[in-house]
């Protein structure tokens, strides 16, 4: 029996919509992605997951230490709520949170925020008590640079070991505690192996890269002394990044979740265990049937990549005029045809956090069996942009 099929017979009879974990394909896809990281801990992302019964299923499994989190306010919700070595990997102009942090002494303790250039540093120090001894990450930039192109996302001006420096020195004279630094390499970890041209700069950037973390570390504990967290990788370069004596540690959480966008990697294929299932509520034709809401689309470039795909049953596709729909999605194959009212359609989402944006709760299957539920970020009340 298909995976979808054994998710079908474990929630027979619950009512569509509804999201579900599978917990033995998450427990798996943890233990491919310690594997992989060759005995270097990880970093959860918590953007990935988003739901703080599976942040804290990672975290017991040997080989993860420590939460990468996206919002300072999520970061001091999870801090209140007993977790530990809290990174905020993106830099925040949050001023009521920077208070709060700057109050608490165990966020002060136990969190890190991301900051990339003098005018975070000065916008801190605007922002925050006189002496309040926050705790940054420096992000430098890991993108890989071919004459005038820019392979990578764009997220910090930094690049060189002098500037890193010199920010780590700024940082310093303005009360802060630089404690790491940040690479993250999307060119590599974000990216399906598509094309030979795509395996070219994968390799061409982690040869750059590991260059210049090494030097970049060296430039800016010269200055600080030693770093506690020098952070780079994600889910697609584990294998790759953690193979680099300059870090200390990785970061992944997608790979956990196995959203659609991590199907072609030619090193890996993480199993779905996150799926949401929608049920039948018309029949336009023969061929074709419509189910309630779907249009749940992921962040990113807009295209087909960033639509959810249907995963159960087999032999069904999107109408291209239509798509996924606000409040409904028709769907054309051979497959309906064997489907009723009240039928259930099981998808996957593209990117592996932003489906718990869409449900209060995840249904827990393990063994082809319900076994809980747990509520998501979303359902505990909690948004973070």
């Amino acid at each position: 029996m298909s995976t979808a099929a054994t998710w079908d017979r474990a929630t027979k009879g619950r009512s569509a919509p509804f999201a579900v974990v599978d917990l033995d394909a998450f427990d798996a896809n943890a233990d491919d992605l310690v594997r992989r990281a060759g005995g270097t801990p990880i970093r959860v992302a918590s953007k990935s997951i988003r739901v703080r019964h599976l942040l804290g299923r990672a975290l017991a499994r040997e080989g993860f230490a420590g939460v990468m989190a996206y919002a300072l306010p999520e970061a001091l919700w999870l801090v209140e709520a007993g977790h530990t070595d809290v990174f905020v990997a993106y830099p925040t102009a949050d001023r009521e949170a920077l208070a709060r942090l700057a109050a608490d002494e165990r966020a002060l303790a136990e969190i890190a925020i991301a900051v990339d250039s003098v005018e975070h540093v000065e916008a801190l120090r605007r922002w925050l008590p006189t002496g309040a001894p926050v705790r940054v990450v420096i992000d430098v930039d890991a993108s890989l640079r071919v004459g005038p192109a820019h392979l990578g996302v764009r997220r910090s001006p930094l690049r060189s070991p002098r500037q890193a420096a010199a920010l780590a020195t700024a940082a310093d004279r303005a009360g802060l505690r630089v404690v790491g630094l940040m690479f993250y390499d999307a060119q590599i970890a974000g990216l399906p192996d598509s094309s030979p041209a795509i395996r070219l700069v994968k390799r061409r950037s982690d040869a750059s890269l590991r260059r210049r973390r090494s030097a970049v570390r060296a430039a800016v504990e010269y200055v600080i002394g030693p770093l506690t967290i020098v952070n780079g990788g994600g889910t697609g370069s584990l294998h790759v990044t953690g193979a680099d004596p300059a870090l200390t540690e990785l970061a992944a959480g997608s790979g956990l979740i196995g959203p659609t966008l991590f199907d072609g990697y030619d090193d890996f294929t993480p199993q779905p265990a996150v799926a949401f299932a929608l049920p039948v509520v018309r029949r336009p034709g023969r061929r074709i049937v419509t189910v309630f809401s779907g249009g749940y689309i992921a962040s990113g470039p807009a295209g087909d990549s960033r639509v959810p795909s249907v995963h159960h049953p087999e032999g069904l596709s999107m109408i291209g005029t239509e798509g996924a729909g606000e409040v409904q999605t028709p769907l054309r194959g051979k497959a309906a045809r064997s489907l009723a009212v009240g039928d259930k359609v099981w998808f996957r989402h593209a990117k592996a956090g932003e489906l718990a944006e869409r449900f209060d709760e995840y249904v827990v299957i393990s063994g082809g069996e319900v076994v809980d539920v747990v509520p998501t970020y979303r359902g505990e009340g909690r948004t973070f942009g």
